[in-house]
């Protein structure tokens, strides 16, 4: 049987935090699963379409990650692709809490599917979508935050 790990996200836009747990989980599963989720609460820069496109550019090189978007529940979706694992990026300590509430529920939807915690690199322990959608609004040097495409498509957006 093959071991299928998620990696979810929101994604708005993939920075390069991400793509290292993403390019970690690659190493240790034969398939990965990155799933673009479409939270209604957040109002997001790029679209489901866009973040998924930018996803896979960035992940081509990668033939085990497969990209997909969701909207329902996440234990919905690692069930549906069969799923036995979902790999959660930490950033430091902070992120803990909130990362062990999601599993927690997560667990008592179902038992039977893991939740594993990457560690992110230390320079990228600070790095959050949201910290280079500001800096890229207004014009601020993003280059080593995020993959060259996303970058130029931070630029286009904010017509720079």
């Amino acid at each position: 049987m093959t071991k299928i790990a998620v990696v979810p996200g929101s994604f708005d836009p993939i920075t390069n935090g991400h793509l290292d747990i993403i390019e970690k989980a690659a190493k240790v599963f034969p398939e990965v699963r990155v799933a673009v989720m479409n939270n209604s609460s957040k109002n997001p820069l790029f679209t489901v379409e866009e973040r998924i496109q930018l996803i896979r550019e960035v992940t081509s090189s990668h033939s085990n990650v497969v990209v997909e978007s969701s909207s329902g529940l996440l234990i919905n979706y690692a069930r549906k692709v069969g799923a036995s694992v979902i790999v959660r990026g930490l950033r430091a300590v902070s992120d803990f809490e909130y990362e062990m509430q999601i599993t927690s529920m997560n667990r008592m939807l179902d038992e039977s599917i893991e939740t594993f915690f990457v560690m992110t690199k230390n320079n990228y322990s600070f790095l959050s979508s949201s910290i280079v959608k500001e800096v890229a609004q207004y014009g601020g040097n993003i280059s080593a935050l995020v993959p060259v495409q996303v970058e130029t498509a931070l630029k286009k957006k904010f017509n720079h």
